[in-house]
């Protein structure tokens, strides 16, 4: 009988050792996934960024987690800005710029990257992707925007994570909430008091627009709860320590300068992720990060290899568990006119580029054409006509101030609704509201020169160097 010297079992067992604890390791760098994704949602009106909605469960998401400062989105418009975050893929690539877009064939999302690694992925609510193949979500169900769809939310999201705890899967389930995109229909404005708003300068003070506003909160105090109720259902579940959390606001709220825009309002997400034990609690970073970068990010998190190929973001992993790393110099916007209600046809394209303290935004067409969206609408009416059929929206209320009080400042505002410079650029360092434009400032000719070229250099690699083109071949596509 061959005998085995007692070093070699010794190391023998140490091999086996290690490998049952690599393995162990390998489960636990599948974490569950979990997205709870708002709906037209300025970042800074959440509590995280000192803003006004009463938002406490996303405060102790914060305080648990990591607050991302700079993030931005390519197109402050729904269909867009949810191709852009499930593919990874700008929307320069996947053509899904404008509104109620669908992208190219061959398109691949999450469900494509985390489905090989044992993932259930699924999606619950709000959709506006397509096609189908390039966005192969489970479909956990809808949800109501005519009521409160909170309980409806809950139960299902339970059911399928509970499903896939109890099959031994990890899962990434996305829950898309339709607050707080108007029509607002719930949550409780009575929490709020709209004469306590402390307004921003881009914005002109009526009536009309502080009780939108406190409608609008409401509904983000809604989803607010939603994420509390949510972060409780995995608390009983016994999968709070292996599930990362992760909140977004989506794009910029429908009042005037934010959705539908390249200025900051618009394009800035407001994001938050917590993972036990991996992610450092009660931290912020404000290094400049895409909304594409999240699908890579995740893929890393999961235990994948993010290829350079598949991505037009990068992963953003060493910052959310604790680095401070530059991933991106600048990040690139869009807005295209077309297939928006009320002004389908209209070509107004806009452009931008960010630094981590300037923004500079191009608008081809401004003296040919002007700019508009369905919230907008009504005030172009006012403005051209003198009056207009039923109550005054928020723009509409703008412009009924303007035009009687004749302030100045308001009128400014009113002027900019709809018309825009060819080039502007914005210290968002004294100017975070991005009304100043310096472009004609001499001491500032160098940082334009460098943005510009930066812009032409993006624009150029994927054919839209000429943006009146691309949204007049986006026309002929309807």
């Amino acid at each position: 009988m061959m005998r085995v010297p007692v070093a070699s079992g010794i190391l023998v067992l140490l091999v086996l050792l290690c490998s049952s604890n690599d393995g162990t390791a390998a489960e636990q760098t599948r974490p569950n996934i979990l997205i709870l994704l708002g709906d037209d949602i300025d970042r800074d009106s959440l509590g995280p960024w000192d803003g006004q909605a009463q938002t406490p469960n996303l405060d102790k998401l914060a305080r648990d987690g990591i607050r991302l400062d700079r993030v931005y989105c390519n197109v402050a418009m729904c269909a867009p800005f949810r191709q852009e975050l499930y593919s990874g893929r700008c929307v320069w690539r996947t053509r899904a710029m404008p509104n109620h877009s669908k992208s190219v064939p061959g398109t691949r999302s999450l469900p494509h990257y985390l489905k090989p690694l044992g993932y259930r992925v699924g999606l619950l609510g709000k959709r506006h992707i397509g096609p189908k193949e390039c966005y192969p979500f489970d479909n956990v169900g809808s949800l109501s925007k005519q009521e409160n769809a909170n309980p409806q939310a809950v139960k299902l999201a339970r059911e399928y994570m509970t499903t896939a705890r109890d099959a031994g899967e990890p899962f990434c389930l996305v829950v898309a909430s339709h607050d707080a995109h108007g029509p607002y229909t719930t949550g409780d404005p009575d929490r709020y008091d709209a004469q306590r708003f402390s307004l921003n300068a881009d914005t002109i003070d009526t009536r009309v627009y502080r009780r939108e506003l406190a409608q609008h909160f409401a509904e983000i105090t809604n989803l607010d709860d939603l994420l509390g109720q949510l972060r409780r259902v995995i608390s009983e579940e016994q999968l709070a320590k292996n599930t990362l959390v992760l909140f977004c606001s989506e794009q910029g709220n429908a009042f005037p300068f934010s959705k539908w825009t390249c200025f900051d309002d618009g394009l800035a997400t407001g994001v938050v992720v917590s993972y036990p034990g991996v992610i450092p609690e009660g931290k912020s970073n404000s290094q400049l990060m895409w909304l594409a970068d999240f699908a890579p990010t995740l893929l890393e998190a999961a235990g994948g290899q993010p290829k350079a190929e598949d991505f037009d973001g990068r992963s953003q992993w060493v910052n959310l568990t604790g680095g401070n790393q530059r991933v991106h110099q600048y990040a690139y916007g869009a807005f295209t006119n077309c297939n928006i209600i009320d002004n389908r046809e209209r070509i107004f394209p806009i452009r931008s580029i960010r630094d981590e303290r300037y923004t500079l935004i191009w608008s081809p067409r401004h003296n040919q054409e002007i700019t508009s969206n369905t919230t907008l609408t009504q005030a172009l009416n006012r403005i051209e006509n003198g009056k207009t059929e039923g109550r005054p929206d928020t723009a509409g209320s703008w412009v009924l101030k303007a035009q009687k009080t004749k302030e100045q400042a308001d009128d400014r505002l009113v002027q900019r609704l709809h018309h825009r410079p060819e080039w502007a650029l914005y210290d968002r360092q004294s100017d975070p509201e991005e009304l100043e434009n310096l472009i004609d400032k001499p001491e500032l000719a160098p940082e334009v020169v460098r943005l510009q070229g930066a812009l032409q250099t993006w624009l150029k690699r994927w054919d839209d160097a000429d943006p009146v083109a691309t949204e007049r071949g986006f026309v002929k596509q309807k």
